[in-house]
């Protein structure tokens, strides 16, 4: 270790434990540690001209680039904000944690992970966090922080305090695509990738996110021109990235480039050159992702990191040899349950479809106040779309394997090219692998008691590796898995009694010896979930009407709302025989207390059965918007 990092390791635990006492150790003791200013983007991918868009006009970022550190291929770990804020705020996977995997939800976080605002207080940083929490768990922001509101700013730090400071820009957010943003870049100047539909609605979308990212830029322009005349740029260690993903069609939510694919540029002044990797102006390729920022963050403080925390530093002292791979995921997306797991090494992406009968793209309420969600919906429906265009409304592969490099759209799936056969033997074991260590809630279905980082870890209660062996017979559709499939239906384990009935409603018609198991199981079985996925799975076989009525008597105010929500998606997929759950429905979107998952998927199901629905008139209760309750 150089003689620099080693004495920036003693300085720091030597004032940490200054600092915690509130011990004054030197006069200049706010210069023996670097200030940290977090400037965080909503929801976009790297549409910036430093990282080659020829298009983006965003001269604050390409400046701070030029004199700092560009991370080529940095991802989101999961490519919607809530997960993705879970995994920067505690350095874990949010799928290990669950529900903290499903978009909103409130998942237990143990004591025992300390989050990185705690931790950087308790070694006396002034932490502060402006303003947009969304942390998908049981954190309280007013504990964490010094100060989370829209007045936190480092300026009101006490006297001689170092200081890392959070500063979240909403200017990107999806839902500023809602309505055109007119600027330097007009609807004729953009590109549409090839599996979308070239219409007016989609490139107006496109134009107004690049004019949104200008007048992002310039606001990051503006802290650190804060910075400057306060006198701190020299002291302060500054990151700019973007939560997660983009908002255009098939990006946020979606587990494709787009979706998980960020910016991430750090400038570490000249006095903390010796924490970074690379001279300043260099561009690294190796993969990043953000389970590794608050790690990174508590190496350049000199601070240990907890052993619990998934993410390795890639700055400062701690910081470990670059990585091979990053990982992504996805479950329910506000309210349409789907389970993606992805890998990629910077060149090749590769991703397992766990729910593969179900289409990439189902109709969400919020994504589709946008008018490019509605083309492609529209034009779906017309059938007017090419096959490359449909192909996200139609069943999926339980594998997908792109290059990124030859195909960036990733419409071409190469996954059956004997030629990349090591290349996919490789991440199939690496996603494998990380399942394992990461100890992936993903499989035990919403609302379970078995859900959470304590819960699931319990000797027995989640044997997840037997789990993921049944999930994969289920999810590659595999008829010769029949019998071993029925069998797994009466296991006693609720996760590998719900993956199998799981596997027998992926088989379709194919699953009819089991018809009887499986009506047996929709009438009884103790779990809920499990019920759900089987009386579907029945409405296949036999009887609609029972199906139906099961799924109905979920519906009640009495059930949780993940049962309720579940029971609503099966019975939209079971299609016209669920007009018997109609009243159910309708009492879902009446009163002022309704669920908002719960009142647009029973609104769209409402409309569906009906004959009413209409791409172009929204679902989502546009007052609520307004008045800022999302």
């Amino acid at each position: 270790m150089p003689a620099s990092r080693r004495e920036f390791l003693k300085r720091g635990a030597l004032g940490a434990a200054a600092l915690a006492s509130n011990i004054s150790f030197a006069d200049d003791r706010e210069r023996a540690f670097p200030n940290f200013l977090w400037l965080v983007s909503e929801d976009n991918n790297p549409f910036i001209h430093a990282y080659g868009d020829r298009l983006a006009h965003t001269p604050n970022i390409d400046a701070l680039a030029s004199r700092g550190l560009l991370y080529r291929n940095v991802y989101s770990n999961a490519p919607v904000c809530a997960p993705s804020r879970f995994t920067i705020l505690t350095g874990l996977y949010s799928e290990a944690c669950a529900p903290a995997n499903h978009m909103r939800a409130v998942a237990k976080l143990p004591a025992m992970l300390r989050t990185y605002p705690e931790l950087l207080r308790s070694a006396g940083y002034y932490c502060t966090n402006n303003a947009k929490t969304d942390y998908n768990c049981d954190a309280d922001p007013i504990t964490l922080w010094d100060v989370s509101s829209r007045d936190a700013h480092w300026r009101h730090r006490p006297e001689g305090r170092p200081f890392m400071a959070v500063f979240n820009f909403e200017t990107t957010h999806e839902s500023q695509v809602f309505k055109p943003t007119p600027g330097r870049i007009k609807p004729e100047d953009v590109r549409i990738p090839a599996y979308l539909p070239d219409t007016p609605g989609l490139r107006e979308n496109y134009a107004s996110y690049y004019n949104l990212m200008e007048r992002m830029d310039a606001q990051v322009g503006e802290k650190l021109a804060e910075l400057a005349t306060a006198g701190h740029a020299e002291d302060t260690i500054v990151f700019y990235y973007s939560d997660n993903g983009g908002v255009l069609p098939r990006s946020k939510r979606y587990c494709y480039e787009e979706g998980l694919r960020c910016a991430l540029v750090v400038h570490v002044p000249a006095r903390w050159a010796h924490l970074a990797p690379a001279a300043p102006g260099t561009a690294l390729d190796a993969p990043v992702t953000f389970v590794d920022l608050a790690p990174t963050l508590l190496s350049l403080a000199g601070l240990a990191i907890p052993p619990t925390m998934h993410g390795r530093a890639f700055l400062g002292p701690a910081a470990t040899q670059p990585q091979h791979y990053a990982f992504g995921m996805r479950n329910r997306m506000d309210e349409r349950y789907d389970f993606v797991r992805t890998v990629t090494d910077g060149r090749y992406r590769y991703i397992r479809n766990y729910l593969p009968f179900l289409p990439a793209v189902q109709n969400q309420a919020f994504a589709w106040l946008a008018r490019g969600y509605q083309d492609w919906d529209a034009l779906e429906r017309a059938d007017e779309l090419t096959p490359v265009q449909r192909r996200a409304f139609v069943a999926r592969a339980y594998e997908e394997l792109y290059d990124l490099s030859a195909d960036p759209d990733e419409i071409d799936n190469r996954i059956g090219d004997v030629a990349l056969a090591g290349c996919i033997a490789a991440l199939r074991a690496a996603l494998d692998a990380h399942m394992i260590h990461i100890n992936d809630n993903g499989f035990i279905p919403e609302g379970s008691a078995l859900e959470g980082y304590e819960a699931s870890r319990v000797k027995g209660a989640y044997p997840i590796r037997r789990v993921m062996r049944v999930a994969q017979a289920a999810a590659r559709r595999d008829p010769r898995k029949l019998a071993s499939l029925r069998k797994a239906l009466a296991d006693r384990d609720e996760v590998v009694r719900y993956w199998a009935a799981m596997g027998l409603l992926m088989l379709g018609e194919t699953a009819a010896p089991a018809a009887g198991a499986l009506d047996a199981t929709m009438r009884s079985d103790p779990s809920k979930q499990v019920r759900i996925v089987a009386a579907e799975a029945s409405a296949v076989l036999s009887d609609k009407e029972e199906s139906v009525a099961v799924l109905a008597s979920l519906l009640e105010p009495t059930e949780s709302i993940p049962v309720r929500l579940q029971a609503v998606n099966a019975l939209t997929r079971i299609g016209p025989a669920a007009r018997a759950a109609l009243p159910g429905l309708r009492r879902m979107t009446a009163g002022d207390d309704r669920n908002e998952y719960l009142n647009n998927a029973a609104t769209y199901l409402i409309q569906t059965l009906e004959g009413s629905y209409d791409p172009r008139r929204p679902i989502f209760d546009l007052a609520r918007l307004l008045r800022g309750t999302r």
